[in-house]
């Protein structure tokens, strides 16, 4: 089991930027694939972002395609989500999660994560 904290949300302007961290505990992280979700108020929550294990294979979701980026840093057990020119409809909580499987190619699918962490909120005012 992989145990996961979110930082960095907050209140930025529409155009600004926000870089979210993700740290995480346990012995077998560099193993699994990686990746973020987002829930807005009274939405269903939402792929955002997805690392492989090794960290060669990135993919988004299309509305953010260009304007985020996820990496990963398997040394120091961190994954991190770098969010440019943000809209006020990139408002929701993120979550930064962790594939049940070790050694997946990745996956945009919820059911495919297993581990979750408590959420962390970003608010993009117009």
């Amino acid at each position: 089991q992989v145990q996961l904290v979110e930082s960095g949300g907050g209140l930025v302007q529409a155009g600004g930027s926000l870089r979210l961290s993700c740290a995480t505990s346990g012995r077998t992280f560099s193993s699994y694939a990686m990746g973020w979700f987002r829930q807005a108020p009274g939405k269903e929550r939402e792929f955002v972002a997805g690392i492989s294990w090794g960290g060669e294979s990135t993919y988004y979701t299309d509305s953010v395609k260009g304007r985020f980026t996820i990496s990963r840093d398997n040394v120091k057990n961190m994954v991190y989500l770098q969010m440019n020119s943000l809209k006020p409809e990139d408002t929701a909580v993120y979550y930064c999660v962790a594939e049940r499987k070790r050694f997946g190619l990745g996956s945009s699918t919820a059911a495919d994560f297993g581990s979750w962490g408590q959420g962390t909120q970003v608010t993009v005012s117009s």
